[in-house]
Parts: C-alpha cells; sequence; structure tokens
C-alpha cells in the first residue's frame, strides 16, 4: 500500500491560508469523499501530476499530487466552484428531483 506524504512548509501555509491542511484532505479520502481522480488540465506544464477531487465540507477541493511507486505526493489543495458545481451540485439537484418524481408518483 502506498504511503501518502506532503510539504510540512506547504501545509501550515495551506493552514494559515485556506484554513485547510493534508491531513483534513486524507481525512476525507479514507471516509470515501473523494469524488474522481483525473488527469491535471496543464499536461504539457504538469506532465507527472494528477489530481483527486475531494468533497470537504459541502465544497469540492482540487489536490494535485505526484505518484511513484512507493508513495502519493500531495503538492497544494485548491478549493474549487467548478468542481462544486459539477461533482457536488449535480449530484444534489439529481437527488432532490429524484425525490420531487417520487413524491409525484406517491400522489
Amino acid at each position: 500500500m502506498k504511503t501518502f506524504s506532503w510539504s510540512s512548509e506547504k501545509n501550515l501555509q495551506l493552514i494559515e491560508s485556506r484554513g485547510i491542511s493534508f491531513e483534513d484532505v486524507l481525512y476525507y479520502i479514507q471516509r470515501n469523499e473523494l469524488l474522481d481522480e483525473v488527469a491535471h488540465p496543464n499536461r504539457s506544464k504538469y506532465p507527472q501530476q494528477r489530481m483527486f477531487i475531494v468533497a470537504i465540507g459541502g465544497y469540492a477541493y482540487l489536490v494535485p499530487y505526484i505518484e511513484n511507486d512507493s508513495e502519493i505526493f500531495l503538492k497544494t489543495v485548491i478549493p474549487s466552484r467548478k468542481a462544486t458545481r459539477d461533482y457536488l451540485l449535480s449530484k444534489q439537484e439529481h437527488k432532490q428531483s429524484e425525490e420531487v418524481n417520487n413524491e409525484n408518483e406517491s400522489t
């Protein structure tokens, strides 16, 4: 099993500037809040990076990482309105429409 690692300096920076840590990310990944895993959108600049999309407190965060044979190195944590819209709001809207359909069927 691969281990997760990160820069302790970057972790402190994230806590101070964004109020989130790599430990938070790992906690939510372990609790099945990983929404997706995608290639980095700028493959020419970051060819080795991929990104986790993680739901934390009702918001989606992008977590770029580099993976080798033994570890997954987390680079940073970025809050994303677009990912929240695409991954979380669309699921909520779908769930709400299913509830409305179920209510209509029972009446």
